[in-house]
């Protein structure tokens, strides 16, 4: 049941967590898919709904300090830093966990993910609620990632208790998120910028690439992929009889030949770009096209987020008649 955050709507999404339930609920990145984070077997609801493999960890979303402390053993130096320019907003830092946190969090790993998010639902629901919310994206494991409500009771249906229904997300692409090691290591590329990470704690080391194992969701080398064939190609690579069956996923420009464009943003602006991307992957892959062409993004700032999410995206085999 898709409804609006009222607070009459809140509270009884609040209950519905603290009684083991699932509530997907929008935050500035994604739509996510919560449940108590401290409640096993709320979780396994989780991967259940989700189809999501256990090895596959979860991010932990908190709405105060105080419960930050409830999910982790310590709270480094280099994490205070990051916690006072980006939080509440899309930064996951990964940290030592409590005791509290179950395993099924954290498939096994000593650390948890965690995040404070910016989004005023997000952040009532969690505080309503009392405790930490496990919330990965709201969508079938490995799927385009839900930016409005509808995508969430498309992809989800009944699976989910409620779904607060908060308009079209903010950023829409994911967090980052980074490890705090002896400097900060970038784990997965998202919504703050490596140039606005580096203005807070200088160089920051890269550790992106695909693990069939991963430290932390969003590094699995297929993910975040419509069911339509994916490809990154620029218009001019791809011969103009292909053109007719298939989409363009455009940054600024309409091409031409193609059976339908949609342009991320005329105006070049990556946010404005990401916050696009998964909306108009929607559109395209409910066309019934034979594959869907994406343009390269210059890799700055948000761009790098966008090219990671459509290079994950593109490992299904296209059409033996299109060319690859």
């Amino acid at each position: 049941m898709v409804v609006p955050p009222t607070p009459e709507n809140l509270e009884r999404a609040a209950q519905i967590i603290r009684n083991g339930g699932l509530v997907a609920f929008p935050t500035e990145t994604v739509y996510g898919l919560g449940a108590n984070a401290l409640d096993a077997m709320a979780v396994a609801k989780i991967f259940e709904a989700k189809e999501r493999p256990s090895f596959d960890p979860l991010i932990v979303h908190v709405s105060d300090r105080e419960m930050l402390q409830r999910v982790v053993r310590e709270v480094p130096a280099l994490a205070e830093q990051l916690i006072a320019r980006f939080w509440p907003g899309p930064l996951t830092l990964v940290l030592p966990k409590s005791e509290l946190v179950p395993e099924i969090v954290t498939a096994g790993l000593p650390t948890v993910a965690v995040r404070m998010p910016a989004h005023p639902v997000a952040q009532a629901l969690i505080r309503q609620a009392g405790v930490p919310v496990a919330a990965p994206s709201a969508n079938p494991f490995g799927y385009l990632s839900p930016t409005r409500a509808e995508h969430v009771e498309r992809m989800l249906g009944e699976r989910v208790d409620l779904i607060l229904d908060g308009g079209r997300t903010e950023f829409g692409v994911e967090s980052t998120i980074v490890l705090l090691a002896e400097k900060p290591v970038v784990l997965r590329y998202g919504a703050v910028a490596l140039e606005a990470l580096e203005q807070v704690v200088g160089e920051v080391a890269l550790q992106v690439e695909e693990r069939e194992k991963p430290l932390v969701p969003g590094q699995l080398p297929q993910h975040y992929a419509p069911h339509t064939p994916i490809r990154i190609a620029a218009p001019e690579d791809i011969p103009p009889p292909q053109r007719k069956r298939a989409g363009y996923l455009a940054f600024r420009e309409v091409p031409k030949g193609f059976k339908v464009v949609k342009v991320l943003s005329p105006t070049g602006n990556l946010l404005e770009a990401a916050a696009h991307l998964f909306e108009a992957l929607h559109q395209l892959d409910r066309l019934g096209l034979e594959a869907i062409y994406a343009e390269p993004i210059p890799e700055v700032g948000l761009g790098r987020a966008i090219m990671d999410r459509l290079r994950r995206a593109s490992t299904k085999p296209l059409n033996p008649t299109l060319p690859t």
